[in-house]
């Protein structure tokens, strides 16, 4: 399939490297090079999602191509006029193009609109799914809580690590283990922790030693532990 990929970010050079390997003629555009295009079957934009429409509107229409997107919460909308189009966006974290390539292969796909599609999601070995838009947005929100917010919770391991004269590298197996622990035991049997034996002493104790700024952060999960656990209990004793 010829395919021009728009956007020459992580995502659309994860994107142009994978669909390559597995056999696309694919070109990397930068969006301001649209008037450049030649005669391809799929234009992915890979822009920023605030930039869909503007960078989709700059495009003829015809219905000799597919203009889709990459983004996780928009849909088909977004898109304009445009005779045919789609999205598909994976279930992968994309922080450099080699890393990205490499996930996308065998991903899980967040798709809509046109059958080409999934023709492409079938070429790179993925597994697609379909979701209605107000879904997609909720499943956009669990990817940022699972991928994005666990970095976040990362850097926060790390200020207080350093506060001690310790290092990340120093806690990212504890880390490692709890998910390896809740991908075999489930969430709720790999909670452990002052949270979930109801310790308030050793918590306060935490809040009292730890910077003001790293407070909310703190209380907020250890609230999200306390619902857990309570949930634990209550199936327990179901």
């Amino acid at each position: 399939m010829n395919i021009e990929v728009v956007g020459t970010g992580r995502a659309g050079s994860s994107f142009a490297i994978a669909l390559r390997r597995v056999g696309h003629d694919v070109r990397l555009i930068h969006h301001d090079d649209l008037g450049t295009l030649g005669e391809p079957e799929l234009i992915l934009l890979a822009v920023p999602d605030d930039a869909i429409t503007s960078v989709a509107s700059e495009i003829p229409l015809s219905h000799n191509y597919v203009v889709a997107h990459v983004a996780g919460s928009r849909g088909l909308s977004e898109l304009g006029a445009h005779h045919r189009v789609g999205f598909l966006h994976p279930l992968a974290a994309l922080p450099d193009s080699s890393t990205g390539a490499e996930r996308l292969n065998g991903a899980l796909f967040s798709v809509g609109g046109d059958a080409r599609i999934g023709d492409v999601v079938a070429s790179l070995h993925g597994r697609a799914i379909r979701l209605s838009d107000e879904q997609r947005v909720v499943y956009h929100a669990t990817a940022t809580v699972a991928a994005n917010h666990l970095v976040a919770l990362m850097g926060l391991v790390e200020e207080l690590a350093t506060s001690v004269g310790l290092s990340l590298d120093d806690f990212l197996p504890l880390a490692q283990q709890a998910l390896d622990d809740v991908g075999t035991l489930g969430v709720g049997r790999a909670l452990t922790g002052p949270a979930s034996r109801a310790d308030m002493a050793t918590i306060d104790a935490h809040l009292d030693a730890i910077p003001a700024a790293q407070r909310p952060a703190y209380v907020a999960m250890a609230n999200a532990a306390f619902e857990l656990a309570e949930q634990r209990r209550l199936t327990s004793h179901v």
